[in-house]
């Protein structure tokens, strides 16, 4: 590792420190104001959902995990952090006024850019379209952390980063508690999953996020567990480092239907495979257990039975 590259992680190392204890502050100061008006909050869970390539549904499925917490009560907000090529407004249907850029080039406030939906939670919306933003300066990233303590007031915080092993992203997965990273079953997908997973463990000193897999568009349940058993095994024997499997989301055409109409596939249809399957995996984050309903407990039962 060259002086470059080490002074590189040294600074990525301590803005995601920044942002911990960023959030952590302004979350005390949150629960003390909540102790005199008798209310009691929790810290925000900060969760990255990240990939090692494109393609693979990870933006769907942060999406419909945020609206899964929603749905048990959670006040969360979605941050796209994939600076350049941003689909989270995209999925959502929505056209925002406001986006990560303004806030980048110290237009906007985070406050500003923060926007209220439909669906029972906030996004920020990234800034499609401006490549020359795709890996920012250590300034632009410095504001940017300074400005998520606005964030704070969530439960959990979903953040969406770009595909791929860029500082941008590594950054953010190092400030997050868990870090969800989304994989298929095609071989390009699984090797790149395990790309992204061995920086983590390489290039983030004392690596302490929950990293946990998921995997995305399987045919069979065998086929979600044979995936996830391959890329979890290779880890443990090489990075010597552990992974949890949180489960798999089927290939539901309802998925694709739902993207073409800009429309969660949860709020579509609560019931369908892929719907049931992202409660599921809310679940075990949190660890409670979903009650399905009936008709699809058999299939339940073969795809999240617990190792």
């Amino acid at each position: 590792m060259t002086y470059q590259q080490t002074i590189g992680d040294k600074k990525m190392g301590d803005q995601a420190e920044k942002l911990r204890e960023i959030m952590q502050n302004q979350q005390n100061s949150i629960q003390n104001d909540s102790l005199r008006n008798g209310s009691i909050r929790t810290n925000t869970r900060i969760i990255a959902v990240s990939s090692g390539k494109g393609g693979v549904g990870k933006t769907n499925i942060a999406i419909n995990i945020a609206l899964a917490y929603a749905q048990l009560g959670k006040k969360v907000i979605v941050m796209d952090a994939d600076l350049g090529l941003a689909n989270v407004n995209v999925v959502l249907g929505i056209i925002p006024r406001y986006n990560l850029y303004h806030l980048i080039r110290k237009q906007k406030k985070m406050k500003d850019i923060l926007q209220d939906t439909n669906y029972g939670i906030k996004i920020v919306a990234g800034a499609s379209g401006f490549s020359k933003i795709a890996n920012l300066t250590d300034d632009e990233r410095k504001n940017i952390i300074d400005e998520l303590s606005e964030l704070s007031v969530a439960d959990v915080l979903i953040i969406d980063t770009g595909a791929g092993v860029s500082n941008n992203v590594l950054s953010f997965i190092a400030a997050a508690d868990d870090a969800l990273i989304v994989t298929t079953p095609e071989p390009t997908a699984i090797t790149d999953a395990y790309g992204i997973i061995k920086i983590i463990a390489t290039e983030i000193d004392n690596v302490n996020i929950g990293l946990k897999l998921i995997v995305n568009k399987v045919k069979s349940v065998t086929e979600g567990k044979r995936v996830a058993e391959r890329v979890i095994n290779i880890a443990g024997q090489f990075l010597n480092l552990k992974i949890d499997y949180l489960g798999s989301i089927y290939d539901d055409v309802l998925v694709h239907n739902c993207v073409v109409k800009q429309r969660p596939f949860l709020l579509a249809d609560a019931k369908s495979k892929a719907s049931i399957c992202i409660k599921h995996i809310v679940g075990r984050l949190e660890n409670i257990e979903y009650k399905e309903g009936s008709g699809v407990s058999g299939f339940l039962k073969k795809l999240f039975v617990k190792k």
